[in-house]
């Protein structure tokens, strides 16, 4: 597993080019002029110290994000198409989507949560839909990225109450609250169609929740899949297709996919 370090004394660039030649996966500056960073589990303190010319640097567990899979020293302000996504307490952040720091899934950098960023960013600009359903919203945060450009209501829905109410919180924090719903559950416990859907979920429960995800599917309606490695794009486009959802378009990004498809009715 990664871990942090910091160093004890104050280090110029060449310091930062050192660990990043070492694989650091995240560097910054600290407010006291000191380097931190999270290293990969592969290299050990010790050689991080040898390789700083013996400064001693003290360690901590990381912190990961998105489900452990993305590591940073802190939340991290990100750019998706049209969107500028901070962290809760940016001080310059006119027109960006706030998040705060929590255990939920979704900050904005995992790939899987860009590509369905960015295929709602060209959905809404292309159909103009009048709402959006999230499966396993989690922080809200796709929710969110469709009401801030443009649609005019979302529903949000998870089987995790802890990430309902961080999911809230964010609503709260950008004056979404008022059109963002959220409900615990899946899409079968919900009645009704949309016309834009997105689902960011393992590939499994993709697959297992096809049935309940496409008769919430409206007219012409657009469905953006992802969460799913480029070994599984098969099952997944399987399960959906024989369901009668038609290719649009497939994206990719280290090693992951999503998949953009439509209603044939």
């Amino acid at each position: 597993m990664p871990y942090q370090i910091r160093l004890r004394c104050r280090i110029g660039d060449e310091g930062l080019d050192r660990l990043v030649d070492l694989g650091a996966i995240d560097v910054e500056w600290a407010a006291d002029g000191r380097l931190a960073a999270v290293m990969p589990d592969g290299i050990n303190p010790e050689r991080v110290a040898e390789a700083l010319g013996g400064d001693e640097v003290s360690v901590s567990p990381a912190i990961g994000r998105d489900a452990g899979s993305t590591w940073t020293l802190g939340p991290r302000a990100t750019r998706v198409g049209r969107l500028h996504i901070v962290p809760a307490d940016s001080e310059s952040a006119s027109g960006a989507l706030r998040l705060i720091d929590s255990t939920a899934f979704g900050t904005g950098l995992h790939p899987t949560t860009a590509l369905c960023l960015e295929a709602l960013d060209e959905a809404i600009q292309t159909a103009s839909p009048h709402s959006a359903l999230d499966v396993g919203t989690g922080s809200g945060v796709l929710a969110l990225g469709a009401l801030m450009l443009g649609v005019p209501r979302a529903l949000g829905l998870d089987l995790d109450g802890d990430a309902l109410a961080v999911a809230a919180e964010n609503a709260r924090l950008n004056g979404l609250e008022g059109r963002l719903a959220l409900k615990h559950g899946g899409p079968d416990t919900v009645t009704g169609t949309w016309p834009l859907i997105v689902a960011n979920l393992a590939a499994a429960s993709l697959v297992e929740l096809a049935p309940a995800i496409v008769r919430r599917a409206g007219h012409h309606a657009q469905v953006i899949l992802s969460g799913t490695p480029t070994s599984a794009e098969s099952d997944v486009a399987r399960a959906y297709r024989r369901l009668g959802l038609h290719y649009i378009e497939v994206r990719e990004r280290e090693g992951w996919l999503a998949l953009v498809l439509r209603t044939a009715w």
